[in-house]
C-alpha cells in the first residue's frame, strides 16, 4: 500500500493542506499515520478521490494555454496482458494514459495508487491565447 502524507496529498489535487485534513474529518479520506507517525492517506483512497475531484480544463478556445511536458500523479489504473499495458494517471484535473511493455510496469513498481510522472515528448505542440489578443 502507497501511503502518501498530508502536503504530498494536498499537492497533488491542488487544495491545501488543511483542506486535505478537512476530508478526514468529515470522512471523505481516511487517515493513516506514516512510518513516522505522522498524519497521512492511502495512495489508492487519494487516487479514487482525485477522479472523484476532476473537472474538465476550461475550454482552451476561450483561454490562455501551454501544455506542460511533466504531469506528476497518481495511478489509477492499469490494464494489462502478457505483453502491453495501459497505465493511466490522474494529474490534478488530468487524466493521463500511457502504453507500454507489462515489463516496463513491473520493473517501475506500478500500483494502484502509486505515484508517477508523465513525460510527455511530441513534435508538434500547440500554443493557444484568447481570441483577439494582439500578439
Amino acid at each position: 500500500m502507497t501511503i502518501i502524507r498530508v502536503a504530498e496529498a494536498a499537492r497533488f489535487l491542488g487544495v491545501s493542506d488543511d483542506t486535505v485534513r478537512r476530508w478526514m474529518d468529515n470522512g471523505s479520506l481516511t487517515p493513516v499515520k506514516d512510518d513516522g507517525g505522522r498524519l497521512a492517506v492511502d495512495g489508492l483512497e487519494l487516487a479514487r478521490h482525485a477522479q472523484k475531484l476532476a473537472h474538465l480544463p476550461d475550454d482552451p478556445h476561450r483561454t490562455g494555454s501551454s501544455a506542460r511536458n511533466r504531469f506528476v500523479g497518481l495511478v489509477t489504473g492499469i490494464t494489462a496482458d502478457k505483453v502491453m499495458a495501459q497505465v493511466e494517471l490522474q494529474c490534478g484535473p488530468f487524466r493521463v494514459v500511457s502504453l507500454m511493455s507489462s515489463e516496463a510496469v513491473r520493473e517501475l513498481g506500478l500500483e494502484l495508487g502509486s505515484v508517477a510522472t508523465a513525460v510527455v515528448k511530441a513534435t508538434t505542440v500547440i500554443i493557444e491565447t484568447p481570441q483577439g489578443r494582439a500578439l
